[in-house]
């Protein structure tokens, strides 16, 4: 079955730095994009950024450019997330997602999902 886990969330401070995760199985993983999304409590879910199938384009929200970079491993099923300059309001619970393009921000069409992993970034 399809699984997508997500790694290497925690706790920093601002201005600091952390490396998602994301392993992927169960699907032809080099077919799909894959985004990151959060959601922070009280929030509605919001993209992050996302990569197309073979890792040539990438999309980052307007909050995180210039400072989150997405990338992918089709040889080894993954996808990372490099988050730089951290601040308190990148708060939340990040999810890994795949998709059949096209790719897109917008969280709702997206077929398969993770289940979070925590960052938490204080002041």
């Amino acid at each position: 079955q399809v699984q997508l886990v997500e790694s290497g969330g925690g706790s920093v401070q601002a201005g600091g730095s952390l490396r998602l995760s994301c392993a992927a199985s169960g699907y032809s993983y080099s077919r799909y994009c894959m985004g990151w999304f959060r959601q922070a409590p009280g929030k509605e879910r919001e993209g992050v950024a996302w990569i197309s199938t073979r890792g040539l384009t990438s999309v980052y929200a307007d909050s995180v450019k210039g400072r989150f970079t997405i990338s992918r491993d089709n040889a080894e099923n993954t996808l990372h997330l490099q988050m730089n300059s951290l601040k308190p309001e990148d708060t939340a619970m990040y999810y890994c997602a795949a998709k059949i393009p096209p790719c897109t921000l917008v969280p709702g069409p997206w077929d398969y999902w993770g289940q979070g992993t925590q960052v938490t970034v204080s002041s």
